[in-house]
């Protein structure tokens, strides 16, 4: 028998009031399967379901194989969802290099789209890691009416509510906020490294470069050539023989 998921109770208005502002720049784009017809379009949303789970994937992280089932429409993006983070970049990335809690936090953030609304929370949903292991919450918590109410099968997991009217700046990225690897784990990788410069570095503007052609971007390579100049003879006058200079003509 499995342990039901325990209550907790929202504890943040900024996930739970539709947002009425008017859509700018900073509103996030909304990446959706179901009007997407082109191969470019359907790459730009593989793009941005990278983006959001690992936040950066290089070429050997990618998922050939989801993607190509994405692109033939035999799964669909929250099957997509699901395989990235059952997949063993996720796993080591994230589900290795932090406690339960953490992990929790983590994919609140990238599948719900919102921070935990408390510890009590991130007990609840870690109890079903424990229980069922990562496939199982995983399961849960795509399952979520939370999660098909604003994503549903065909939407990419954004960042919901970030921008907010009231104040003059928005919330963080989950990125910066909740780093890849805990305290732990960075400290074991040793960063951040704080690198000294020895080298002082002076700014000159751009009129004041030597330009194409200038005779000062030539000084350093004249100045390394070897000198060639004819040094002065050192020989006395009094050791010359005239004698021997004048030309004459002998005779038989």
């Amino acid at each position: 028998m499995s342990i039901p998921l325990l209550g907790y109770k929202p504890s943040s208005q900024n996930a739970r009031v539709d947002g009425y502002d008017i859509g700018g720049d900073d509103q996030p784009k909304i990446f959706s399967a179901e009007n997407t017809f082109s191969l470019s379009e359907m790459n730009n949303l593989i793009q941005a379901a990278y983006r959001q789970i690992f936040f950066h994937a290089f070429r050997s992280d990618r998922e050939i194989f989801l993607e190509s089932q994405l692109r033939n429409r035999q799964i669909t993006v929250r099957d997509f969802i699901r395989g990235l983070l059952l997949s063993e970049t996720f796993y080591n990335s994230f589900y290795e290099k932090n406690s339960n809690y953490r992990f929790v936090e983590q994919c609140i953030q990238r599948v719900l789209g919102r921070d935990v609304y408390n510890e009590r929370e991130k007990i609840a949903w870690s109890i079903k890691i424990a229980t069922k292991g990562l496939a199982g919450f995983i399961d849960e918590l795509l399952d979520t009416d939370e999660y098909m109410e604003n994503f549903g099968y065909d939407v990419v997991p954004y960042r919901r509510r970030r921008v907010l009217a009231g104040r003059e700046q928005g919330e963080r990225p989950f990125n910066i906020t909740s780093p890849r690897y805990d305290e732990y784990y960075r400290a074991i990788l040793g960063f951040p490294q704080i690198i000294w410069q020895t080298e002082v570095r002076s700014y000159r503007p751009q009129e004041q470069k030597a330009q194409a052609g200038s005779p000062a971007l030539y000084m350093d390579m004249a100045r390394s050539l070897p000198s060639r100049a004819n040094t002065p003879s050192s020989t006395s006058v009094s050791n010359i023989n005239y004698m021997s200079k004048v030309p004459y003509r002998k005779t038989n």
